[in-house]
């Protein structure tokens, strides 16, 4: 199944998607928009595009598990853009998956400009390869 992944961001918004195999999340683009509808329409125009057969938008949970303004926010996109598409939208728990992102960034020493253009597409990535992987060990 093709699976989109989705790491909503104020100004920019990450898109991840895997193969039919499941095997490996790969990032797809950067969407630059700082308007709430207009954000969830590119991606909503992004799953057609891409044929996505579900999407999963990442929930930024505290670190003790509950819910802040954010998650909230994040569950909006994701319920507005199930409206818009005709394939599940799924929430996935993200903690961490920016942490891990930059980390990951420091390691390879991506700075300035290179390193927020592919931040939030490796944070898509991230959530959409933990996803996959956690559905690889449940079956």
């Amino acid at each position: 199944m093709k699976i989109m992944s989705v790491d909503f961001g104020d100004a920019r918004t990450g898109i991840a998607m895997c193969d039919k195999t499941e095997f490996l999340a790969s990032p797809i683009t950067v969407i630059h928009e700082k308007r709430f509808e207009h954000a969830i329409e590119k991606t909503a125009d992004e799953a057609i595009k891409n044929k996505a057969e579900a999407v999963i938008v990442g929930l930024p949970l505290n670190m003790n598990g509950s819910e802040g303004p954010r998650a909230e926010l994040c569950r909006e996109f994701a319920a507005k853009l199930s409206e818009k598409i005709s394939v599940p939208v799924r929430m996935w728990d993200e903690r961490q998956t920016t942490v891990s992102a930059a980390g990951f960034l420091n390691e390879t020493d991506t700075r300035g400009k290179k390193r927020k253009g592919v931040i939030d597409t490796l944070s898509a990535e991230i959530i959409l390869q933990n996803c996959l992987d956690r559905l690889k060990y449940m079956n």
